[in-house]
């Protein structure tokens, strides 16, 4: 018997049917848009929030209770009196004010200390990082040596020194020595370096434009990241600046902030002082929100990274 013969439409009606049984089904790949989740990760990172959140629902909760009700309740949730709107107006007014006078001490030593740091900052590391000159290697040595020195070493020298010129017990005791920030100016060195290409300098100079002109027509714009992150760093520290002004300031008058709210803490432990508690707590939340908003409003500059800010410039 001979094999039987198929025509060609019958072995092509063939071949289509048994296709379906032997095609496999697509792997899942995992993109950049469709990144691949991780329970632990996600496990990991809830855990860091809930320590990152816990003193601030902390600090929220206790400023709504009076003075009785922080010591009749439980820390982690509210009392019976919703004493908020009352403890913010105490804060304001107490002792003649003063939290409004320690809250303007703050405002001007972060003004002009961080807001003079950002600046010498900005204009150090774009020096630093586009120009050539002798002793550059020392100045990196100098700079990486000062971040790596703790401010507490400094501070009794800085004592000394400030002591001898007059100028303790004054705004610029505190002002003066927060003008300088080795790790603003070593962190502008590097985000300069990478941020203001080269060769877009020489074509402004080219063009006929001073350096001046260059650094603020060019330069500035493309290193906006990096000086608010900077700028925040800097604000930061002043703000929260505690053992400085400790060591400076005995005129409660020049108190910031930090150095005034521990001044009510210690009232409890002194004799026949007034314990203000809630005051103290309404005040370091009032004291923290202003640092909440420059995030919020400056947060579209800095996250926007390195590559993404020179790209915009």
């Amino acid at each position: 018997m001979s094999a039987p013969s198929f025509t060609a439409e019958q072995t092509s009606r063939r071949s289509t049917h048994r296709a379906p049984a032997t095609r496999r089904a697509p792997r899942r790949r995992h993109t950049a848009g469709r990144p691949r989740r991780s329970v632990v990760l996600t496990l990991l990172m809830g855990l860091t929030a809930l320590y990152a959140l816990m003193p601030l629902a902390w600090l929220v909760i206790n400023a709504t209770k009076t003075q009785k009700g922080l010591l009749d309740s439980f820390g982690l949730w509210f009392s019976g009196d919703f004493a908020l709107w009352d403890n913010i107006s105490q804060t304001l007014t107490y002792d003649d004010g003063i939290f409004v006078r320690w809250f303007l001490n703050t405002l001007l030593y972060v003004v002009v200390g961080a807001g003079g740091a950002t600046f010498l900052a900005v204009l150090g590391g774009y020096g630093l990082a586009k120009f050539d000159f002798a002793g550059k290697r020392a100045v990196f040595a100098t700079v990486i040596g000062a971040v790596a020195v703790p401010a507490t070493a400094l501070a009794v020298p800085t004592f000394l020194m400030f002591s001898k010129m007059g100028l303790t017990n004054t705004p610029w005791a505190v002002i003066i020595p927060s003008l300088i920030s080795p790790f603003g100016l070593y962190l502008m060195w590097v985000f300069a370096a990478e941020a203001v290409p080269t060769e877009l300098l020489e074509a402004a100079r080219m063009d006929g434009s001073g350096e001046l002109r260059t650094f603020f027509r060019v330069a500035l714009p493309l290193l906006t990241p990096g000086i608010v992150t900077v700028l925040l760093f800097t604000m930061v520290q002043t703000w929260n600046n505690y053992f400085l002004p400790l060591i400076m300031i005995k005129n409660p008058d020049w108190y910031p902030l930090t150095l005034g709210l521990n001044a009510w803490n210690q009232q409890a432990s002194t004799a026949g002082g007034q314990p203000v508690f809630n005051l103290v707590i309404t005040g370091s939340l009032l004291t923290i929100v202003p640092l909440i908003i420059a995030f919020l409003l400056l947060q579209r500059y800095w996250q926007s990274g390195l590559a993404a800010g020179s790209v915009k410039g």
